[in-house]
């Protein structure tokens, strides 16, 4: 039996294929360059924090989880010299709607498709309330932000409110655990992401890895040979467990049909926007579900 936390679980792995477009395509990295900035880390930044207004590093090293302070504070404030908030939102749309319609469009995906998932899942995405947002700052300032007219950009939109939502509850459900920030990094890399490419891709140094190893070994959550111990393994279930249930908000006025009809909708297009990613990729992204296929 499927359980309504782990339906909403499988949702994730539908919209977050769509929204980490506006990571990994060149459509995004072009309109952050025309933008004014034309380093990768600068645009991540810059638009992943817009909808903050021109905020310092020491918020989104906090709110963010798992970057190197001093490569936040690369980008941040120095960013908003080169760009507004403003700006940097706009250029994270046209990002977005770029990739959306070079992807989808050879895949066979209608306007009218795309317009259909986009109402589907904006109305999930509006559910983020006040009541929802509370201690989920990232979450709060994506739900506050106008929804788009134009559907590639309003479903790109519901995606970054509902991922920044789970997140936001995910970064809480570490932070109590005490396996947050670099803590988590270390761990999930012992387990199925590369450690070499997740410390770069973080900013963190060998001196740095090598100490939270030792520690996390001290804890007895990784062994001595720095594989994961079953403890630690224990851990992130429970942490991912607990994530889940604190992101039933938004689709908890819904059946378990209406959750499996906005699926339906958006599982075409997140497998067509899945396959540019790398396998294994540097945020752990899983293939899409496939809601008439196995649970």
């Amino acid at each position: 039996m499927t359980t309504r936390e782990e339906l909403t679980r499988s949702m994730w792995t539908l919209f977050e294929p769509i929204h980490a477009l506006n990571y990994f395509s060149p459509e995004a990295r072009q309109a952050f360059a025309d933008a004014g900035l034309p380093r990768f880390w600068d645009g991540y930044f810059a638009g992943r924090a817009a909808p903050l207004g021109a905020v310092t590093a020491a918020p989104v090293i906090a709110m963010f989880s798992g970057f190197a302070p001093r490569f936040v504070e690369r980008a941040l404030p120095a960013v908003w010299g080169a760009v507004s908030p403003g700006e940097a939102l706009e250029a994270r749309m046209v990002g977005a709607e770029g990739a959306l319609r070079r992807i989808l469009r050879p895949a066979g995906t209608t306007d009218a498709e795309v317009e259909r998932a986009a109402d589907a899942l904006a109305e999930v995405a509006s559910r983020v309330t006040v009541t929802e947002t509370i201690a989920r700052p990232l979450a709060a300032a994506n739900a506050a932000l106008p929804v788009p007219d134009d559907p590639y950009r309003r479903l790109w939109q519901a995606t970054s409110t509902l991922r920044e939502h789970r997140g936001d509850g995910h970064v809480l459900v570490l932070a109590s655990a005490g396996i947050a920030g670099l803590s988590t990094i270390v761990l999930r890399s012992a387990v199925d992401l590369d450690a070499a490419s997740m410390r770069a891709a973080r900013g963190w140094s060998d001196e740095q890895w090598a100490q939270e190893r030792a520690r996390l070994a001290e804890t007895g959550l990784l062994r001595a040979d720095h594989t994961v111990s079953p403890w630690g393994l224990a851990a992130l279930a429970r942490a991912e467990e607990a994530t889940n249930r604190l992101a039933l908000g938004p689709w908890a006025a819904m059946s378990d049909d209406e959750i499996v009809g906005v699926a339906r909708l958006l599982s075409p297009i997140a497998r067509a926007c899945s396959v540019v990613y790398p396998r294994p990729n540097p945020i752990g992204l899983p293939l899409p579900w496939d809601p008439d296929g196995a649970e």
